[in-house]
């Protein structure tokens, strides 16, 4: 197999994606489609499933609380028994959790944010990992990390926390899953340009006093190429490695953020 060759992703190769109806879970579910790849995509909101399902016909999915084990294990069951099997995990899902100092945070909104970012890759995966075992085509799992997940994030401890937690996560499943077959490896997004990073732009900003112009600036200040990336970015990432070019990348924390220096 040429380099060129290498570099594809397989046709045909069995992809399940959570939180795969808008933003970042999008684009990767667009990008395997696009290489031929069967795709699975759950998403808590309806409305945006119904409309990735439009935009792209070959798709399947429905909803899923991801934060539900009863649902991650729903969502696997009907995408093995959809796709005949499983060839990658895309543990996508996540939310950007509350703003502000510790002591003024809510226990439900800690929770919530535990829950949907780190629980749900835990449930996702320990539903998967049978199938993935058992795929002949270099099965891979893709834990969706941060540049958060690397870094100290003031004001946003829940969701640093989180990302923290599946960096670790997915550092140990490299080890335990490795003579078995099966890749892991986490991706963390840097500031990725888009409404959620809007609304986290805003928030954080009036956390500080700070006028939200300011506040953008000061993100774009701390990132060395002066740039957000985009959701396509990281994609693009994700689906190099499910492809056999990445057949010996595991245990591997990478980030896709144009090297922000500190947050």
């Amino acid at each position: 197999m040429s380099i060129t060759q290498r570099l594809r992703v397989p046709p045909g190769l069995k992809v399940l994606v959570t939180g795969g109806a808008a933003g970042i879970g999008a684009a990767i579910a667009e990008g395997f489609l696009e290489a031929g790849a069967r795709v699975y995509v759950c998403d808590i909101d309806a409305q945006a499933l119904d409309g990735f399902r439009r935009r792209h016909p070959a798709a399947l999915g429905a909803t899923a609380d991801v934060g539900r084990e009863e649902a991650a294990a729903q969502a696997v069951h009907e995408a093995v028994r959809a796709m005949d099997g499983l060839d990658v995990l895309v543990n996508n899902a996540g939310i950007a959790g509350p703003t502000g100092g510790i002591d003024a945070l809510a226990t439900p909104d800690w929770e919530r944010t535990v829950g949907t970012n780190l629980n749900s890759q835990f449930y996702f995966l320990r539903h998967a990992v049978p199938h993935l075992k058992r795929s002949a085509h270099s099965p891979h799992i893709v834990a969706m990390s941060s540049v958060a997940g690397r870094l100290g994030y003031p004001f946003r401890t829940p969701y640093a926390a989180t990302k923290w937690a599946v960096v670790g996560l997915m550092k140990s499943l490299a080890a335990e899953l490795g003579p078995e077959g099966v890749r892991v490896n986490a991706v963390l997004p840097g500031v990725v340009a888009g409404p959620r990073m809007d609304r986290v732009i805003a928030a954080r900003a009036q956390a500080l006093g700070l006028d939200e112009a300011a506040m953008r600036q000061q993100y774009l200040d701390r990132i060395s190429l002066r740039r957000m990336v985009s959701a396509e970015d990281i994609a693009a990432m994700v689906l190099f490695l499910s492809t056999p070019a990445a057949a010996n990348v595991t245990g591997q924390a990478i980030s896709v953020d144009g090297n922000v220096e500190y947050l």
